[in-house]
């Protein structure tokens, strides 16, 4: 596979299916604001999966969006562990977003310089999204790491628990030095670098400590997921089967 197909491929379906995760918060959020904003964080995701999806199809002659995030099989998706974890408390949630969206926005950063011009074009129109999830996630962490001890065990052990999984983000995909080469992308060795660096200095304000573990989940790059992925694509993809050829 392209390497730059294979990118395009991990960075839609991280999205995809984290978006279906928060949006799985819509009408239950702990408080009113919460539950707009990951609704409508859930919204934006999907979102920048469409437009990475049409990208796919549009250059490479991949099939159209509807079909990539509704007609694959599991082991075609290239999504990370992290982002197919089920929701339970909101802590986890709430750390799941802090640390993806960080590693998301910093990946844009850096793709607005790529010379893969589709891509450079996308990172400058969805740069102010991300950089607003930043500043939701960063916010909550604080407040919640500082609120009481009860408060900050609770993040710190959704954050003990989450870490090795997010680590998995940065799984390498297929030739990633052509990429680097060609001045696609950064890769993600770089890109976990500059990572580390803002996520310490937000989790140090947060009275929260970095794990030191450096164990990464991987697997979900080379189609090989966890058990809860099959079937929330089931249920995701279930009213587009009953009829792929349907016209709305």
């Amino acid at each position: 596979m392209n390497p730059t197909i294979d990118l395009l491929y991990r960075m839609a379906d991280d999205v995809l299916i984290l978006g279906h995760r928060n949006s799985e918060w819509t009408g239950l959020g702990p408080v009113l604001e919460e539950d707009i904003a990951f609704s409508s964080m859930a919204q934006d995701k999907i979102g920048h999966a469409y437009a990475l999806y049409k990208i796919l199809h549009e250059k490479f002659g991949e099939a159209e969006p509807d079909h990539l995030a509704f007609n694959r099989e599991e082991k075609l998706f290239k999504c990370c562990h992290l982002v197919q974890l089920p929701n339970r408390e909101y802590d986890l949630s709430l750390m799941r977003h802090f640390l993806f969206d960080h590693a998301e926005y910093l990946r844009y950063l850096n793709l607005k310089e790529s010379s893969f011009s589709p891509l450079a074009k996308l990172a400058v129109k969805i740069k102010g999204e991300l950089k607003y999830h930043v500043l939701h996630g960063d916010t909550w962490v604080k407040k919640l790491g500082k609120a009481n001890e009860s408060s900050n065990a609770r993040m710190q052990n959704a954050l003990n628990e989450l870490f090795p999984y997010a680590l998995g983000i940065f799984e390498p995909g297929i030739d990633e030095q052509t990429l680097i080469n060609d001045q696609v992308f950064v890769g993600e060795e770089a890109l976990k670098a500059q990572w580390l660096e803002k996520i310490e200095a937000v989790l140090n304000a947060a009275d929260l400590n970095l794990p030191e573990t450096t164990e990464a989940q991987y697997g979900g790059r080379k189609g090989k997921h966890t058990e809860h992925l099959a079937p929330m694509l089931e249920e995701m993809t279930e009213v587009f089967r009953i009829d792929p050829s349907a016209e709305w």
